[in-house]
């Protein structure tokens, strides 16, 4: 498999010549400035990869061919969290994404985030659904920056710490 634009930024990070060699979005890949935040779209399927690692979590899911809304992805019952997130209103606005890629990357939280929220690591197997964001119109590798984890009937958000 071809190295991600975002791996690519990782290891050269780890060498001397790194600066001229990276470019200004693989360095915003860790904050939320490439993703769109206007446009929240939702995801779900199975688990193929996962790594539980820093900087944050990441999981690759193959989507089905028939992904569509959850009836009731509306009213979900959102966790209070530190950050000032409309959580209901980003639900209430999430799309499906107009690209139709089969895998996506999800981007969780970093660790330590992620055992506030008591997430245990996730397998590959397992199923989630997400609603974040990907980037700006929908441009690149097919990926999201979490917002809200569905994960064994419990939402977590995954943009601050629990409160």
């Amino acid at each position: 498999m071809p190295m991600s634009r975002r791996r690519f930024a990782l290891v050269a990070a780890a060498t001397p010549f790194a600066v001229p060699l990276t470019t200004g979005s693989a360095w915003a890949h860790h904050g939320w400035s490439s993703f769109d935040q206007e446009k929240p779209i939702y995801l779900a399927g199975k688990v193929v990869q996962s790594k539980w690692q820093n900087p944050h979590a990441e999981l690759l899911i193959e989507v089905r061919p028939d992904l569509a809304l959850p009836p009731d992805l509306k009213q979900r019952p959102l966790p209070a969290q530190s950050a000032g997130v409309d959580g209901p209103g980003l639900l209430a606005r999430a799309t499906l994404p107009r690209r139709k890629d089969r895998r996506w990357e999800l981007e969780l939280a970093p660790l330590t985030r992620m055992a506030a929220w008591q997430v245990a690591e996730i397998k590959a197997g397992e199923t989630v659904s997400a609603v974040g964001f990907t980037t700006k119109d929908e441009a690149g590798e097919a990926v999201m920056r979490v917002e809200y984890l569905f994960l064994g009937g419990k939402a977590y958000g995954l943009r601050s710490s629990p409160v």
